[in-house]
């Protein structure tokens, strides 16, 4: 059982984590099929996902479409990982969706109870370790960036030094 946060910070919701594993080529397509089905939508943003890489191993048994290996096989792959809120008829429409759309005979995915949570808008915004309020890191997106037309987002105000 998830447990239930109360806070003036920010606010909990439950619901699933999704992780699927995919042939790092066919991650995009997956992505797309998923984002057709549910937004992923977390706080102020949308598209929320992670990728980690890696190499899934497996050996095919007898029965399944391809032929049975004697030893594991390696396949560079990805583990595409996203937040959905609680909700049956949803996680149902993106399991099915990645299905349709997943190289795979045999996807791997698995669904675990989750509980998120979101900022309070307006909260904190002069924390001097938010990015928005130092220099550009080099991971900053350049949407998010001084300088760039339609940053910085109303109601902030670029507190560095130029």
């Amino acid at each position: 059982m998830l447990p239930r946060l109360s806070s003036d910070r920010f606010t909990a919701e439950a619901g699933y984590r999704v992780m699927v594993q995919v042939p790092a080529p066919e991650a995009a397509a997956l992505r797309a099929a998923i984002l057709a089905e549910d937004p992923l939508k977390w706080g102020d943003y949308d598209q929320v996902s992670h990728e980690t890489g890696g190499v899934q191993r497996f050996r095919s048994l007898p029965g399944g479409v391809n032929a049975p290996t004697e030893a594991a096989v390696e396949v560079p792959c990805l583990e595409l990982s996203f937040f959905l809120p609680d909700g049956a008829a949803r996680l149902e429409r993106v399991i099915r969706a990645i299905y349709r759309a997943h190289p795979y005979e045999e996807p791997v995915i698995q669904v675990v109870a989750a509980l998120r949570t979101c900022h309070i808008r307006g909260l904190d915004q002069d924390n001097p370790n938010r990015f928005w309020n130092r220099a550009d890191a080099d991971w900053v997106p350049r949407a998010h960036r001084r300088g760039v037309p339609g940053t910085p987002q109303p109601g902030t105000e670029d507190k560095r030094e130029a």
